[in-house]
């Protein structure tokens, strides 16, 4: 899987280290240390964080394992942490508390944030309760961080643009019934935007129903390319910058 990204152009990866609880988000820093290194293969990164619907498991041993993670030069960002409101699960209080605390830590230790954000059908609850969580307790750290997956509007696409995020589109911006996403991408500001998979979820059209991997990423690269009116060189020029201006990592890929 990572010879088809290197070969598809991908030079980075990062890996989000939430595993399917908090016992298992050091998953992605073991196959950092597995496999970076190695020829013919992308640069491999790792985050680590306490999904929303995890959140009631936290404790201080949890919390600890988090520090002690984000401490690792190679754990560059604290995520996928935020709010869910879609799926049954955690309370949103309970949510919340955790992503406040988890802020705490990341800041502690200047790690970039990357946020999931998913409201019920319709309603916008969830963005509005996480932006103000974010005004208070995040923006004075200056630290950013990564919208993952986005799929809201342009409203709250600005509103990140302008907390220091990185709006992160995934392959769903390809979809025939996504044209309201293609939208908001072709507003965005080159300097603002990146391109992930969400593996194993959402794979571009042209790959739909197979589980995604970092290759098809280039896919989604290209479709938002053709919404900024730009070739897909400018594009991947960008997102790299940007990619390695938010993390503070030196360039060369």
């Amino acid at each position: 899987m990572l010879k088809r990204a290197h070969d598809a152009g991908v030079g980075v990866v990062l890996s989000i280290g939430i595993g399917e609880g908090p016992a298992e988000m050091g998953q992605a820093l073991a196959i950092c240390r597995e496999f970076n290194g190695r020829p013919g293969l992308p640069r491999l990164y790792a985050s680590a964080g306490v999904y929303p619907h995890n959140t009631p498991e936290m404790d201080d041993a949890v919390l600890a394992r988090l520090d002690g993670l984000l401490a690792d030069p190679e754990v560059i960002a604290c995520g996928e942490i935020g709010l869910d409101y879609y799926h049954e699960g955690a309370p949103h209080d309970v949510q919340r508390a955790g992503l406040i605390r988890q802020l705490e830590i990341a800041a502690a230790r200047k790690r970039p944030i990357l946020i999931h954000c998913r409201p019920k059908d319709g309603e916008t609850d969830a963005w509005d309760h996480l932006f103000g969580v974010l005004e208070e307790h995040w923006r004075p750290t200056g630290l950013g961080g990564v919208m993952h997956c986005f799929g809201a509007g342009w409203d709250e696409a600005r509103r990140s643009l302008d907390l220091g995020f990185l709006v992160s589109f995934a392959g769903n911006v390809t979809y025939p019934k996504a044209q309201a996403l293609r939208d908001v991408a072709a507003r965005m500001p080159l300097d603002g935007v990146l391109v992930e998979t969400d593996a194993p979820w959402l794979a571009p059209v042209e790959n739909r129903g197979k589980r995604n991997e970092p290759a098809f990423v280039a896919q989604t690269a290209l479709a938002i390319a053709e919404c900024l009116g730009v070739d897909a060189g400018e594009l991947a020029e960008a997102t790299t910058k940007n990619f390695f201006r938010l993390f503070g990592l030196r360039g060369g890929v």
